[in-house]
C-alpha cells in the first residue's frame, strides 16, 4: 500500500477513534468523522467503502495501537511476573491515547450486544489480549514466581475482565487511577501468590 494511502487511512482511523471515544459508536457518523479527520466524505467512502467498514477497520486500529503502547510498558520488565502487571497497567495510563482506546474499547463491547458483525472481531481481538496475559501467567508459574496451583487461563480471563472494569470506573470518574491501579496489582497479587 503506497504511504500516502496508507497515512491518510491512518489519519482517519485516528479521527474515528476519537470521535467514537467522545460520541460513542452510534454517535459515528461519516459527515462528523470527516470534519474531525479534515477530509471528504468521498474519500473515507473510498478506503472503508461503508460505516460498517469503518467501524471493523477502527476496532483492528484500536487493537493495533493497544499493541504499540503495551509493548512499550514490557521494556525493562525484571521477569515473567513484572512483564504480566506491566502488560495489565498499560491499560490503566492517563494518556489520551490508553483514554481515547479504552472508552472506545467499551463503546465497541457494548455495541458487539446488539451487533453480530463487531462481536466476531471483539471476541479473537479479546481471545488474543487474554492468550497473551495466560503466557505470561504460565511463564511466571514455570519461573517459579507464581503458586504452581494457578491455571494461567483462567487466571488470564479474570485478570483482563478486572481491567476491563477498572477502566470503565476509571474513565466514568467512580474511581481514581492511583485506586484502580493499586486493585489491579492486588489482583494480580492474589491470583499468583506472594511473590517469592
Amino acid at each position: 500500500m503506497p504511504a500516502i494511502v496508507a497515512d491518510r487511512q491512518a489519519l482517519i482511523l485516528e479521527a474515528a477513534v476519537r470521535v467514537i471515544a467522545r460520541s460513542g459508536i452510534r454517535g459515528l457518523r461519516v459527515e462528523d468523522l470527516a470534519a474531525e479527520a479534515g477530509v471528504s466524505t468521498a474519500l473515507i467512502y473510498y478506503h472503508f467503502k461503508d460505516r460498517a467498514g469503518l467501524v471493523q477497520r477502527t476496532l483492528a486500529f484500536i487493537n493495533d495501537r493497544a499493541i504499540g503502547y503495551t509493548e512499550d510498558a514490557l521494556e525493562g520488565a525484571e521477569d515473567a511476573r513484572d512483564a504480566l502487571l506491566r502488560l495489565l497497567l498499560s491499560e490503566l495510563q492517563d494518556t489520551d491515547r490508553v483514554r481515547e482506546n479504552s472508552i472506545a474499547w467499551g463503546e465497541l463491547r457494548a455495541s458487539a450486544v446488539f451487533d453480530d458483525s463487531l462481536r466476531a472481531n471483539l471476541v479473537e481481538s479479546t481471545r488474543e489480549w487474554v492468550r497473551d496475559t495466560a503466557e505470561l501467567v504460565a511463564d511466571s508459574r514455570a519461573a517459579g514466581l507464581a503458586d504452581p496451583r494457578v491455571e494461567p487461563l483462567d487466571a488470564a480471563e479474570r485478570l483482563t475482565a478486572l481491567v476491563e472494569g477498572l477502566s470503565e470506573r476509571w474513565l466514568s470518574g467512580s474511581l481514581d487511577l492511583e485506586r484502580a491501579r493499586a486493585l489491579l496489582s492486588g489482583a494480580v497479587d492474589a491470583e499468583l501468590g506472594p511473590r517469592p
